[in-house]
Formats: structure tokens, C-alpha cells, sequence
């Protein structure tokens, strides 16, 4: 899969991206799809490894990762470690099929949220933004545009 360039043209406001991490084919264009209807950029990867590939290319320009805890290789929670030691700021969404009482009650400055599955096309967009409206840094990224 070739990685998707990170521009943005400078004549429009720049749409929020969301690095998804799904090894799932249908559900992982279903959930494109689904965002990119929502006004979000999407940056789609397949594991933990091509989602740390596009995330050093483009890391400025993603606001939040979401991710299937359970991926070939690492799991969702592992990736989340990884990318902190890169960048402390992450955000992070996992989603899974199973649940996670871990997960459920979510402190507002973890910086990592859950959403079961199977979740409804205005559940997930309204975890989103949810979730970029109550970070700080989400929010200040989308003020300075």
C-alpha cells in the first residue's frame, strides 16, 4: 500500500486527520469511508508496523489514532506506546469487539479512549469529536488551522 502524502492546500481550512488502524479490509473501508463523509482526512494502515510508517511521515498533521486493539503483531494498546515514545501528545481511540473494562471509564487527560464494536456510523463520529473537542492539543491545532 503506498503511503498517502500528508499536503494540504493552503487555500482551504485543513480537514482534521485520523490515522485508523484496522486489519480488517471491509470494516477498515467501511470506517473510511464513513469518516471521510464526516469531513475528516484519513489515513488508512493495515498493522501496527504500517501505521508507525505513516504516522513518522505525517505526525504533524494527525489528530487522533484510532485503533483495533487487537492487530497481527502488536496490539492497539502496544502501538499507542510506541507512537507516545515519539510523541508524549497522541490521541488515542481503540476499539474492539471485545470488551474492556480498562477502558470504559476514561480519565479526560489519558489521552486514550475506547468504543466497542460493533458501533453506529453517528456513535463513532460523535466519539470523535468528542474526543478533539475536550484535548487541548486537538484543539489548538484546529484554532491555529
Amino acid at each position: 500500500m503506498a503511503l498517502q502524502p500528508c499536503i494540504f492546500a493552503n487555500d482551504r481550512p485543513r480537514r482534521r486527520t485520523i490515522l485508523l488502524v484496522e486489519d480488517e479490509p471491509f470494516v477498515r473501508e467501511a470506517t473510511c469511508s464513513i469518516l471521510e463523509r464526516a469531513g475528516f482526512e484519513v489515513l488508512p494502515a493495515g498493522d501496527a508496523r504500517e501505521a508507525m510508517q505513516v504516522y513518522e511521515q505525517c505526525q504533524r498533521t494527525i489528530d487522533l489514532v484510532m485503533s483495533d486493539v487487537v492487530l497481527p503483531g502488536r496490539t492497539g494498546e502496544q502501538l499507542g506506546q510506541d507512537l507516545r515514545q515519539h510523541s508524549p501528545q497522541v490521541v488515542l481511540l481503540l476499539t474492539s469487539g471485545y470488551g474492556n473494562p480498562e477502558f470504559e471509564t476514561e480519565a479526560p487527560d489519558s489521552r486514550t479512549y475506547f468504543l466497542s464494536k460493533p458501533y453506529s456510523r453517528r456513535t463513532l463520529v460523535e466519539k470523535i469529536e468528542k474526543i478533539l473537542g475536550a484535548n487541548p492539543l486537538a484543539q489548538a491545532a484546529k484554532q491555529a488551522g
